[in-house]
């Protein structure tokens, strides 16, 4: 049976929280235990449905995964090396599961991986991962649907520029089809993201020789051989800046434990323009203490250093109630905005053209009920529940789970008054009509 959040507003959040690790680091290292036979341990993982797909994802091929046998602990084994396929109703769930292209490539010499598609940010073509393969050197085919790449890499130069700024997962799987080339390979206009230069530090504790990671420029030697490693997963900044933007929307005081601050200035830099105020307690704690009205900034995303597309519909929710009116350009994905109609739901003024909206701040919103359209936009709609007046229900909240490890217990930790609930979906016209024809 489906679930909901029910969220009450009104509350001002107080406490310290711990950050979980980096969903967007966990996923393509998961992916890069395939790269050498044995045990990979992974720490620090959080526990997510995207993580426990990418688990079922690796044991059909050919590894033995132990999930959470200690909090955060990860165990992939890697036991048989000979599948090469990865399963179309699996990878079609999750578009972070391509990542298997490149660790089965190099490992294997072979990969057979279902094209990923859309999803609900829009057309998200995987051309710079295939266009980066073939630079180093290997065949790639198309062939009902998938995704065929053949031959050792040979290493070679790749450029990995595209409309929408570099390509974190294209990145993370032309770097693990190199780590074992048989030579040299320059990748310029890599991702810069703290996820990808985690990566980096686990191929170079498996034995890869990389330089240059959270650089726009990787230098791959390859090497003949890897070996499993014992690593952990980053901070996640994603979760850390939502749990910072919640406090500043019930004007509460948190302090976040475990996170990376020097990962997240682009946020620090629009809650000074929004006069939210935060303090750096020390290397890895941050406190956001907030008892006034935000104020309304313009906000434009870019790749890593500048403002994660991720956090966009976070922000935004804080903007909704914040003073004055502010432009919002999404430059990463345009049509990432499917969750403006949601927002509208519950009071927020927003008008959208094409990749920008124009938020101007309410006094007010008030409860009503509303549907995730993806993970980040779920997270921005348990905000506003948190900032409106009376009951706020979530649906579609299968989103939120995929990138947030228990959301509604650290907020309820926090004193937010959030609760999982299950529910009975109402049925659809076409199952009515159905049930109405059995009967007669």
């Amino acid at each position: 049976m489906p679930h909901k959040f029910v969220v009450n507003g009104g509350a001002r959040l107080q406490g310290a929280v711990t950050v979980s690790g980096s969903k967007n680091a966990a996923l393509p290292m998961m992916a890069a235990a395939l790269l050498a036979k044995g045990p990979t341990v992974l720490r620090n993982v959080p526990d997510l449905t995207d993580v426990h797909l990418m688990a079922e994802i690796l044991e059909t091929l050919g590894a033995r995964v132990s999930l959470f046998p200690e909090p955060g602990v990860v165990v992939i084994d890697v036991v048989d090396e000979n599948p090469t396929a990865a399963p179309y109703e699996l990878v079609s769930e999750m578009r972070a599961s391509f990542c298997v292209l490149g660790p089965l490539l190099a490992r294997r010499g072979e990969a057979r991986v279902s094209q990923p598609g859309g999803c609900t940010l829009g057309e998200r073509p995987v051309d710079l991962h295939i266009k980066g393969i073939q630079a180093i050197g290997s065949e790639v085919i198309f062939e009902r649907g998938d995704v065929i790449a053949k031959g050792r890499p040979t290493g070679g130069r790749v450029y990995l520029g595209g409309p929408m700024g570099p390509s974190v997962t294209g990145t993370a799987n032309v770097l693990c089809a190199a780590v074992m080339a048989s030579g040299m390979t320059v990748i310029d206009q890599a991702a810069c993201e703290p996820e990808i230069a985690n990566l980096v530090e686990m191929l170079n504790a498996m034995g890869a020789r990389v330089r240059g990671g959270g650089t726009s420029r990787l230098v791959i030697q390859g090497v003949d051989e890897l070996k499993p490693c014992d690593i952990a997963v980053i901070p996640d900044r994603i979760e850390a800046g939502t749990l910072m933007i919640a406090s500043a929307i019930t004007r509460g005081d948190v302090t976040l434990e475990r996170c990376d601050p020097d990962v997240m200035l682009a946020l620090f830099d629009k809650f000074h323009e929004m006069r939210v105020p935060f303090e750096r307690l020390d290397a890895s704690t941050l406190r956001v203490n907030c008892r006034r009205r935000a104020r309304s900034a313009d906000l434009t995303t870019l790749p890593y250093p500048g403002f994660p597309t991720d956090l966009q519909s976070p922000l935004m929710a804080l903007l909704c109630v914040s003073e004055g009116y502010a432009l919002v350009e999404e430059k990463i994905y345009p049509e990432r905005f499917m969750h403006v109609p949601e927002y509208r739901r519950l009071g927020a003024e927003i008008r959208k053209q094409f990749n920008t909206c124009i938020v101007t701040g309410v006094d007010k919103l008030y409860g009503a009920p509303v549907a995730a359209t993806d993970l980040r936009a779920g997270a921005g709609l348990i905000l506003l529940g948190l900032a409106a007046e009376g009951q706020t229900e979530v649906l579609k909240i299968q989103h939120v789970d995929r990138g947030y490890d228990r959301l509604e217990h650290k907020l309820s930790a926090l004193g937010a008054s959030i609760q999982r609930v299950e529910f009975q979906p109402r049925r659809r016209a076409e199952d009515r009509r159905s049930q109405r024809a059995k009967a007669a």
